[in-house]
């Protein structure tokens, strides 16, 4: 996909990996980027070639409204999360939903209401960004895993139904980022400005897969073998 001259429109644009990926697609020459949030008066819209708009995962009107006001999109970007940081086993099972309605049921709903979009404007790309937790779990992170897992399968799913009309889609996988969602918490972090530079590159050559980090491609391989490669022996009392 040529990049320069196409209409992007990315969610949770207003911070972390989302801004950069509206950064970059500035300097790579797009016409135009809706960049969403769901408090667009926090998004940088001093580049004349980017417009705010609302855009909510778990509100269905405010997707639509934007579809509405988007019409032009040639590539989207599901970029927008949450992280509840919810237990699988001990925390109230909303938390568990809240994870999953985002990253899954929301990411779906916008390539739901998008796909006709790009469907008619010459096929496009979608790039769902994902994570590592797609394919392992931690302790810390039992419910977002759960969602990132399920939000992958999806990806895969759609990846197939817009084949026909000539829509990339793309999965975009990483360790972590240096982002306000992971503040405070131990381990290595990319620059997000890697994620959003790997996966537009991929979009321009054509790849439906983006492995951005070694812990990614660490993981990837691994999963073929024994995962006790990657989980260890569970301890016993």
């Amino acid at each position: 996909m040529e990049i320069a001259g196409s209409v992007a429109l990315v969610t949770g644009a207003n911070r972390g990996i989302g801004r950069r990926y509206v950064a970059e697609l500035l300097a790579r020459g797009v016409a135009r980027v809706y960049a969403t949030a769901r408090r667009p008066e926090l998004i940088d819209a001093s580049d004349k070639r980017v417009t705010p708009l609302r855009l909510d995962l778990l509100d269905e009107k405010s997707i639509i409204e934007a579809a509405d006001a988007a019409r032009d999109v040639t590539l989207l970007v599901n970029n927008a999360g949450i992280s509840t940081g919810a237990n699988l086993l001990t925390d109230d099972l909303d938390l568990v939903r809240e994870d999953l309605e985002t990253h899954l049921f929301g990411t779906l709903r916008v390539i739901r209401a998008f796909a006709p979009i790009l469907g008619s404007n010459g096929g496009g790309a979608i790039v769902n960004v994902l994570s590592v937790l797609s394919w392992v779990a931690t302790p810390a992170a039992g419910a977002y895993s759960v969602a990132k897992a399920a939000e992958w399968g999806m990806t895969n799913g759609v990846r197939l139904e817009l084949a026909g009309q000539g829509t990339l889609v793309q999965g975009v996988h990483l360790g972590a980022a240096d982002t306000d969602m992971m503040a405070g918490r131990e381990g290595p972090r990319i620059d997000p400005d890697d994620v959003a530079r790997a996966s537009l590159d991929g979009v321009a050559t054509g790849q439906i897969e983006v492995l951005v980090d070694e812990p990614a491609r660490f993981v990837k391989a691994a999963l073929s073998g024994d995962p006790a490669r990657l989980y260890g022996t569970p301890e016993r009392a």
